[in-house]
């Protein structure tokens, strides 16, 4: 039986938490991973790639793997009322609600983090909390048949660990082997347990206009869910 994916795409996705478990994904037999938007128009990722939805909100097929990825324009989706319909209505149907990086924040927004376990990117897990969720910072975190990644390439990660659940460790590696997914990075910076205290403050202030919207939005949708 055709597994189905669907992968939330919007305009300001962050194109690696979408491109990378997709790769995954696509890799496994008997799977379609489709590219879920309001429309079917060409959408902008933060870097500026331009990708394509495959299917509308409407003529989704009904999928057993719901993955919401993270990126800049995860706070217009946390209170986008069509878009946070569309998860509702698809988690209530999924095996597995997922999502990659601040994509959590969107089911949060969606009401499906209260009382559950979940994490995401380093630098936005102070608003796990607000939104009813336990935070827990790991790089995956199930609870449940809901599964949440950290940051960005932790979606690879969460994708082969998916797999490991439906088609069987052993078939799960396979894919790991052909993608050759062995990381070895230049730096120790890849965390900011391990980063630089320089590089870890540099990042972070960085952030900072992002982190106070992303704040406020949360402030907001946390008085509008009661949490």
């Amino acid at each position: 039986m055709t597994l189905h994916i669907g992968f939330l795409v919007f305009p300001g996705v962050q194109q690696l938490d979408l491109t990378g478990p997709h790769d995954v994904f696509t890799s496994a037999p008997d799977t379609t991973v489709h590219l879920v938007w309001k429309t079917l128009a060409p959408v902008r990722a933060s870097s500026g790639l331009v990708l394509t939805p495959s299917v509308t909100f409407d003529e989704c097929p009904p999928l057993d793997v719901l993955c919401i990825p993270g990126g800049s324009g995860v706070g217009d989706l946390m209170e986008d009322d069509v878009t946070l319909d569309f998860v509702k209505r698809r988690a209530a149907q999924a095996r597995f609600v997922t999502s990659v990086c601040t994509g959590s924040l969107v089911l949060g927004a969606a009401g499906l983090l209260r009382g559950k376990r979940a994490t995401t990117h380093w630098g936005f897990h102070h608003l796990l909390s607000p939104l009813g969720a336990i935070p827990v910072k790991a790089r995956i975190v199930q609870d449940g048949n809901l599964m949440t990644g950290g940051g960005v390439t932790a979606g690879i990660d969460f994708a082969l660990a998916l797999l490991g659940e439906v088609i069987g460790a052993e078939a799960a590696q396979a894919i790991q082997l052909e993608l050759e997914y062995a990381p070895a990075p230049p730096f120790n910076a890849g965390s900011p347990d391990t980063a630089p205290k320089a590089v870890v403050d540099r990042v972070w202030k960085a952030a900072e206009a992002s982190r106070v919207r992303r704040g406020e939005i949360v402030e907001r949708v946390a008085r509008r869910l009661g949490v």
